[in-house]
């Protein structure tokens, strides 16, 4: 537990220094570049190379889509039940259904469980979080939006997309048996080494909590489904009926158990799917997590 404490402190140290006027204005953007260009790429060259390719994989690749349908059939059918408007009913889908499995996913996770784990939490957001973001989020968002969106070329956004890029070159890597040369494996990991506190920085940079606006029930409904329905399903579904153990099982749980995507709540504020509702998931989740992923990390054992 006391690695989540050290991961609290970068989150505080972020949170900090909002209030310190020297930080340049834009210095979360940049460090989420840092991250997007540089040490996720650079992680997947390192790490997917190395992946024994079998089926058990095929687990962590389905958790997040498992977990966003799950989203959908729920909130889409309260949505009826209840007369939600549309905006409301997306926001819920979107926001509620994509977990934060990268910025703050991978340094808890490698935090919790090491390097090997970080492996499959690569796997659990590439070939699923990611790409939900990039289609069926924006496919949700065009049907709930007051506004249709123009088309996009969301084929084009994910193949330039510079982590998938990555990941895909080292998938290539791995089923060709290349790997990064040895004499660069000190740079790597020096690069490495700066994912958790850059990250978790980075999201305390962002984090914007209206106290005032916390009793809304859609809150409480959406942050109940993320941080303790959808892991509890993957722990039902895999662990006590499929019989799943393991790493690969613990990863792939408590990678559904973070808090909401901030891409997810991004691309519902620029939808206008209840804008405030959807940064209110982000800011009052994140921090809460905290909380809720070692209580999950105890459960797992």
């Amino acid at each position: 537990m006391d690695k989540l404490f050290l991961i609290l402190i970068f989150l505080l140290l972020g949170l900090i220094l909002q209030r310190v006027k020297l930080i340049p204005r834009h210095t979360a953007q940049y460090l989420n570049k840092y991250l997007i260009y540089l040490v996720l790429p650079m992680l997947s060259l390192r790490l997917i190379p190395e992946i024994s390719l079998d089926s058990s994989l095929l687990m962590p690749a389905s958790v997040a889509w498992i977990s966003f349908g799950l989203s959908w059939l729920l909130f889409g059918s309260l949505g009826r039940i209840f007369r939600w408007s549309l905006s409301l009913t997306g926001c819920l889908i979107i926001t509620a259904g994509l977990a934060n499995t990268s910025f703050v996913g991978f340094p808890i996770v490698h935090a919790l469980y090491g390097e090997e784990a970080l492996k499959i939490a690569l796997i659990i957001d590439q070939a699923g979080s990611f790409i939900i973001v990039s289609s069926l989020a924006i496919i949700v968002a065009s049907i709930h939006a007051k506004e249709k969106s123009r088309k996009r070329d969301i084929s084009r956004k994910i193949l330039t997309f510079p982590p998938f890029t990555f990941f895909v070159l080292a998938l290539v890597m791995n089923l060709s048996g290349l790997r990064v040369p040895s004499e660069l494996d000190f740079f790597f990991d020096l690069v490495a080494i700066t994912l958790t506190p850059v990250a978790l920085i980075a999201v305390g940079l962002q984090l914007k909590v209206n106290f005032q606006a916390i009793k809304s029930k859609y809150l409480w409904l959406g942050l109940g489904y993320k941080l303790v329905i959808a892991p509890s399903v993957m722990l039902l579904v895999f662990g006590w009926i499929l019989g799943a153990e393991g790493l690969a099982f613990q990863v792939s749980v408590i990678e559904m158990a973070m808090a909401p995507m901030i891409t997810g709540s991004i691309i519902a504020i620029t939808h206008d799917l209840e804008p405030k509702l959807a940064s209110l998931l982000v800011g009052v989740g994140i921090p809460l997590s905290f909380g809720t992923v070692g209580v999950w990390y105890w459960i797992l054992g």
